[in-house]
């Protein structure tokens, strides 16, 4: 995971979108239905990346030739910090095939589902405009 990890910390969506499967699931802390598919996931990434501010990962759990690993991670969003956790699954190619993510305080999974919200309409346009 440490390719995805430094991805994610530059900010190279181009390098997080390959490593992802094309039938990559995404399960958000705020959305009770997973999202499916490579483009939809890697617009969600984008504007999460948009999102968060101070982002940093604190701790890797998992061996690195394990299938299942854990991203511990901070962030903020407006005034509200908050801590999560990435859940990645990698398939037999090494390619992330199950994402889900979890955060807490309520509070601060609250604000991320509302700034989130805000740009759901324009994930779905990078999406689209991905899977074409």
């Amino acid at each position: 995971m440490r390719a995805f990890r430094e991805a994610v910390e530059t900010g190279d969506l181009k390098a997080v979108e390959a490593l992802l499967a094309d039938d990559v699931v995404f399960t958000s802390p705020a959305v009770f239905k997973p999202y499916p598919g490579k483009a939809i996931t890697a617009a969600i990434l984008g504007a999460v990346i948009q999102v968060f501010e101070d982002f940093r990962y604190v701790r890797e759990i998992g061996a690195p030739d394990d299938a299942d690993h854990a991203l511990v991670f901070t962030a903020r969003v407006g005034d509200r910090e908050l801590t999560g956790c990435d859940f990645l699954h990698v398939n037999e190619e090494g390619l992330i095939d199950d994402f889900m993510v979890m955060v807490r305080p309520l509070s601060g999974a609250q604000a991320l589902a509302e700034a989130m919200g805000a740009r759901f309409e324009q994930i779905v346009k990078d999406a689209e405009a991905r899977s074409a």
